[in-house]
């Protein structure tokens, strides 16, 4: 017989001999004065204490004796998770929940961000992992090695996206997970045959998206943006690209690129190098990457930001109309005083 049909069975003895009422309220009844659902959380360290605390303050059980009891006639040893307490749980039924390790999964969304430190910080945030740890294995070149990327390529592990994962996953068990999303990625829609068909391989698609959000936050204005670098990289022309300027500088929070910062000696400086930089200088977004991959056919090769300030682009085919739409910003950066 399974404890915890013993432990049942006992109850309900106790309970017609009058002498366990209170006991058997505690272990089958709900305890719970939840409207919706709490979690605890168990950690390697957490003991059976440090879950009753957790079951009165997050679950505000009125009672944690069924499950004190419970815990001892099962000889429950603590898993490690995130376990969930739903509005009319019974104190057994979260204990045979957490004893049998039976986790709620956690939806865990990767941010289109700049800087693998954010994407360590949303992790340490939403798992039961360091984000320090995490961070410190980002700038692990031997850590990076393992995944099959460089350190210059990993950002393009990433895509940006809601997964469902145990709060508990090690890194290695997420980034074969993130891995596997990867690829299913690339597979989807025929990405990865687009990338072929264009002479890229993923990592390069992946790196011009990245620079193409950089551009511009027009979702609409992405293909066009991508249509214009896809076109200087056929002409051999540095792409020219004043977000990589800043990745190169180490500032992004940089508004006017002054000749200073075009001197940078760095392989993602785009006005010193042609071709595509090393890597992604951030991790790039869905809408992002199917941009350079469904790219606007059209002449441009000069842009220009708008001098109305909306984020979006004046598009140019010959330098003197670039030189036109340049003015203009100029004399709106004057205006405002942006130096």
């Amino acid at each position: 017989m399974k404890k915890e049909t013993i432990i049942i069975t006992c109850a309900a003895l106790l309970g017609s001999l009058g002498l366990g009422v209170m006991l058997w309220h505690d272990l089958m009844g709900s305890p719970f004065e939840l409207t919706e659902p709490a979690y605890v959380y168990v950690r390697p360290d957490t003991d059976t204490d440090a879950i009753v605390r957790q079951l009165r303050y997050n679950a505000h059980a009125t009672s944690v004796r069924g499950f004190t009891w419970g815990a001892r006639l099962l000889g429950y040893t603590p898993r490690t998770g995130r376990y969930v307490v739903r509005p009319g749980d019974s104190m057994l039924t979260v204990l045979r929940r957490m004893r049998n390790g039976h986790q709620e999964p956690v939806r865990l969304t990767l941010p289109s961000t700049r800087g693998l430190n954010r994407v360590a910080g949303v992790l340490g945030r939403k798992l039961m992992l360091d984000s320090a740890m995490v961070a410190n294995a980002f700038a692990d070149s031997a850590f990076i090695a393992s995944t099959g990327y460089t350190t210059a390529t990993f950002p393009a592990l990433f895509i940006p996206d809601t997964y469902e994962v145990y709060w508990d996953i090690t890194l290695d068990e997420l980034m074969e997970r993130l891995k596997r999303e990867n690829e299913a990625f690339w597979q989807r829609n025929g990405r990865s045959d687009s990338a072929t068909a264009m002479g890229l391989t993923r990592e390069e698609v992946y790196t011009l998206a990245s620079i193409v959000d950089e551009e511009t936050a027009s979702t609409a204005e992405k293909p066009e943006v991508a249509g214009l670098y896809l076109n200087r990289l056929h002409i051999d022309m540095p792409l020219q690209a004043d977000p990589t300027v800043k990745f190169a500088v180490g500032d992004e929070t940089l508004r006017r690129i002054t000749g200073e910062h075009l001197a940078t000696e760095s392989p993602y400086n785009t006005y010193k190098h042609t071709g595509l930089p090393p890597g992604p200088i951030r991790i790039a977004t869905q809408a992002g990457i199917d941009a350079v991959l469904h790219a606007t056919r059209h002449t441009y090769i000069y842009m220009c930001a708008r001098e109305d300030f909306s984020g979006r682009h004046n598009f140019a085919t010959t330098f003197g109309e670039h030189q036109n739409n340049a003015r203009r910003y100029q004399r709106a950066l004057n205006a405002r005083g942006i130096k």
